[in-house]
């Protein structure tokens, strides 16, 4: 099973993300009933250590906080963009969870992520679309801003890919403290 470690987002922001869905030529737009902020991407795993990942990430205690979406941006350059995102303010307690989580993998026995953390929710996959209209999407959008929304658990998830992308489900959530019960 091909699993992940993330913050699911509220219908909300959802429905404020659905507004910037469209205009891209070459993007292939996420669904959004799955939108989340990746803090650890696990990948292909058996069972078993499954179960080791949930009894890692169960001992995890961190601190509820609020996050709030704030820019667009993009993975990759030149003609290998691959990605358009909504990014996020700083915040210092996320950061903490995910290295917390991060941690809590490698006891579990993987390798350590050697890809800088970056927070972002992907609104598209990138396709041949054009430099210059990616770049006019990013300036048109550079001022959306979304939030606050409170995060009082994270959420181990497994991912099924198929031809009409990527679907999730939630295996276990996990509450932070201060969060709701």
């Amino acid at each position: 099973m091909r699993l992940f470690v993330g913050i699911a987002l509220p219908a909300d922001i959802h429905d404020r993300l659905d507004e910037l869905q469209s205009g891209l030529p070459g993007a292939r737009w996420v669904a959004l009933e799955g939108a989340h902020i990746t803090l650890r991407f696990i990948g292909e795993t058996d069972g078993g250590r499954a179960e080791n990942i949930h009894e890692a990430l169960a001992d995890i205690l961190a601190l509820a906080f609020e996050l709030r979406l704030s820019g667009i941006g993009n993975f990759g350059s030149g003609r290998k963009m691959r990605a358009v995102w909504a990014g996020l303010d700083r915040s210092d307690v996320l950061i903490h969870l995910a290295d917390k989580v991060e941690s809590a993998i490698v006891r579990a026995g993987f390798e350590p992520e050697r890809r800088k953390f970056t927070p972002h929710v992907t609104l598209a996959r990138l396709d041949g679309a054009p430099v210059e209209a990616v770049a006019e999407y990013i300036q048109r959008h550079n001022t959306f801003a979304a939030g606050p929304f409170p995060v009082d658990q994270f959420t181990l998830f497994r991912s099924f890919i198929g031809k009409d992308g990527s679907r999730y489900q939630a295996l276990a959530d996990y509450p932070l403290v201060g969060g709701a019960p």
